[in-house]
């Protein structure tokens, strides 16, 4: 298995600048692990690096999907995956970067997706009978072929009953069998993770804090507008972001831009936390602690050394 540095940590916390630095350190490309950063015209938002931050270094997976679309983890793993292949042809290192975990965990087992898509048919006729009948018929019909998958869900989860029932349907086979199957399948590629984190819990609220601010001062809510003026829809997947959603009654009127801002600084504190309790169940993680402030170098020599030692030259 091909060895791939991954820069993890919670929002905030400077993944994609060291992502950047290790990129030309070591002749790598950024293969970004962002599931909203995909989306075109959100880049004040999403914290998507501009080209002046880029600073040359090749970036994927940024900007490469219309607002209106909703990317699956599947296709979004699909699509990584060639571009880590890709760099990885051309004789360069992929530099996986981001917070989205689902995402990157994906990328890295080489995980298969059961089959089945939004707009597909059996998708379709199940919206119909969950519109027709309410969610106990079809759960009852997905304990009758997947129990596993039945005891696991709550029945307000329609989502997920919707997809196991969509699996069984068009396959014949259950998702809880699917499953088992890729977590024992090996993984694709063999990650050396580096994790950023602050190490006081007070120094990465402010700083998240401090980051929005910065956002809403250079224009969040007129990238808002440009995304609504441009025909996306309010609930499209795009606009469902933090950072967008908080913003839609600001840019309505019906509250204040101060106000949807703490709204927004309250949602990243809370995403923040979501995402390390997700990256510390990970043993693996060499976690680099920031202080009150951020020491790039220090980050990017420490780095070094966890790539040095794990065979990453």
């Amino acid at each position: 298995m091909k060895q791939l540095p991954c820069i993890v940590g919670p929002t905030a916390c400077g993944k994609t600048r060291l992502g950047i630095e290790l990129a030309k350190q070591y002749n790598g490309e950024v293969v970004s692990m962002d599931s909203m950063q995909i989306y075109r015209g959100m880049t004040i938002g999403t914290a998507a690096p501009t080209a002046e931050e880029m600073d040359g270094v090749p970036h994927h997976m940024v900007a490469v999907a219309s607002p209106e679309d909703s990317w699956s983890v599947a296709r979004f793993a699909e699509a990584a995956d060639r571009c880590v292949q890709d760099i990885l042809a051309r004789g360069r290192l992929p530099i996986l970067v981001g917070g989205s975990g689902l995402y990157l965990d994906a990328v890295i087992a080489g995980r298969s997706f059961a089959p089945g898509c939004s707009g597909g048919a059996v998708r379709a006729a199940l919206a119909q009978e969950l519109r027709r009948g309410g969610i106990r018929p079809l759960l009852e019909e997905l304990r009758a072929v997947d129990p596993e998958a039945a005891a696991r869900l709550h029945p307000a989860d329609e989502k997920r009953i919707l997809r196991a029932l969509e699996v069984y349907r068009e396959t014949g086979r259950t998702i809880t069998a699917h499953n088992r199957e890729t977590r024992t399948a090996p993984k694709r590629y063999a990650p050396v993770y580096i994790g950023l984190a602050f190490r006081d819990r007070e120094d990465m609220k402010a700083r998240i804090d401090r980051r929005v601010e910065g956002m809403v001062a250079a224009g969040l809510a007129d990238e808002v507008r440009a995304l609504l003026a441009a025909g996306v829809p309010r609930n499209a997947t795009a606009l469902q972001a933090i950072g967008y959603k908080e913003l839609l009654p600001a840019v309505d009127g019906s509250c204040s831009l101060a106000e949807a801002a703490e709204e927004v600084k309250l949602r990243s504190r809370q995403y923040a936390k979501r995402q390390l309790t997700w990256l510390r169940r990970n043993p693996d993680i060499h976690w680099i602690y920031w202080e009150k402030e951020q020491d790039f170098a220090r980050a990017l020599q420490i780095a070094t050394e966890i790539l040095t030692a794990n065979g990453i030259q």
